[in-house]
């Protein structure tokens, strides 16, 4: 088995999912299954053999440090873990002095930080690719790994029915744009006050133009499940808003996927968790262990799609 990867994603940025084609985003995900097929056989496939990813971590990680750090050891090249306390960045040294510096050591940047603005100065003056981790923003790796699963567990995407139950905030965000991007319908279940940001919405809309998926939002998380072919939620406070939880859980008690509302569901409707779980709060126990959740697979599929991503730009 043989890997042939298009030269026009060579140098490219993967800050967000908008940023490439419905055809784009199709190619990153055939490349990821075959990688995977490939890694699942024994089979090397050292794409970006000798290339370093330099990895900047402003925010912990389980899932994100080590799919990338296993990936692109996997693809023959070597992961460089910096915290902030290993880089300059932590004692007010610019992004911009920080990138191009980093330009001229590696062959790759990953980040995860707070600040979309950041990923994107940082990708503006590096003059290698840069690979949005995580923002408060977007969380576009997580969602290509999502929708990799989607294909697998279904077969096809385009005209599937996606609910996402919870906060309208990054993970939902990049669903919204990605569901579009490949014809998938989703829906968003939220409280008043919790929707997913107006811009983000305004550009799934204009994608999914393209695509013919549907994309809404509504407050009763059971009439966002009837029908649904997926169910995804997320924790109600994502990291940084601690000291928001205890409020929004009023808000959200209602939002819990559990057995009750899986049962409003199609009978084989698939249960997704980008992780971390608050077990027994936006998702009970039964409904992650039980047989419907493929939390796990798409956590593994982390690693496969962001392969691809890696392989595509950095090669």
């Amino acid at each position: 088995m043989t890997v042939e990867l298009n030269p026009k994603f060579k140098g490219r940025d993967f800050l967000a999912i908008r940023d490439y084609t419905s055809e784009e985003v199709m190619e990153i995900l055939e490349l990821a299954q075959k990688l995977k097929k490939m890694q699942k056989e024994g089979i090397p496939h050292p794409l970006l053999a000798g290339k370093t990813l330099g990895m900047i971590f402003q925010k912990p990680s389980t899932r994100t440090r080590v799919s990338f750090e296993v990936g692109i050891y996997q693809l023959g090249g070597y992961g460089l873990f910096l915290s902030p306390n290993d880089l300059q960045m932590g004692r007010g040294e610019t992004i911009k002095d920080t990138a191009l510096t980093l330009s001229r050591y590696l062959d790759g940047i990953m980040i995860r930080t707070f600040a979309q603005e950041e990923v994107e100065e940082l990708a503006y003056w590096a003059s290698i690719p840069v690979i949005n981790g995580l923002t408060d923003l977007l969380h576009p790796c997580q969602i290509m790994g999502d929708i990799l699963t989607i294909l697998e567990k279904k077969g096809t995407l385009k005209g599937l029915k996606c609910a996402f139950i919870g906060d309208g905030n990054n993970v939902c965000h990049s669903l919204l744009v990605g569901g579009a991007k490949v014809g998938m319908n989703v829906v968003v279940a939220c409280p008043p006050g919790f929707a997913p940001k107006h811009e983000i919405m305004a550009q799934a809309l204009k994608d999914a133009e393209e695509t013919g998926a549907k994309l809404w939002v509504v407050e009763d998380p059971a009439e966002a499940v009837d029908g649904a072919d997926v169910i995804y939620t997320d924790v109600w406070a994502s990291m940084g808003q601690e000291k928001e939880a205890h409020e929004k859980e009023k808000h959200f008690a209602r939002y819990q996927v559990n057995a009750s509302l899986l049962g409003k569901a199609k009978p084989d409707v698939i249960v997704m968790h980008c992780l971390p779980a608050k077990r027994g709060r936006e998702i009970t126990d039964e409904v992650m262990d039980g047989p419907n959740s493929v939390v796990f697979d798409e956590a593994e599929n982390r690693l496969h799609a962001q392969k691809a991503i890696m392989a595509l730009v950095m090669q």
